[in-house]
């Protein structure tokens, strides 16, 4: 079973026990939290709407903090004499992911099931 979340503008594919950098989320080092999933697969089946994933999240712990690689940058303008040199690292916090839970309600997708859906939903739009 795998998640993907969505934390800091990205989005991370996740099972449990991945430990993984993202963007600060400013909490304590031991802190758990909860993600909102965008999908989760387990198996056969795969949970992508908002409908389906009601109910279900992401557990984490926040195990620490680090620091991501160096950017370095050099500025340079010709004939005038300007250089200018300027480094970044950008501060992330470490997770780990404990649980994903609540995707066991789900039914496996099969062409049937998919055909009847399609049919109720033109029958509610009319």
């Amino acid at each position: 079973m795998y998640a993907v979340i969505r934390t800091g503008g990205k989005q991370y594919r996740v099972e449990t026990g991945d430990e993984l950098a993202v963007e600060l989320v400013g909490a304590d080092d031991g802190a758990e939290l909860e993600l909102a999933p965008v999908l989760v697969v387990d198996g056969d089946n795969v949970l992508a709407t908002p409908k389906q994933l009601e109910g279900t999240v992401v557990k984490a712990k926040v195990v620490g903090e680090t620091r991501g690689p160096k950017i370095d940058g050099f500025v340079y303008k010709p004939k005038s004499n300007n250089r200018k040199r300027y480094g970044h690292r950008q501060h992330l916090s470490v997770l780990e992911i404990t649980a994903i839970s609540g995707a066991e309600k789900a039914a496996p997708r099969t062409k049937a099931a998919s055909k009847a859906e399609a049919v109720d939903g033109d029958e509610s739009q009319e």
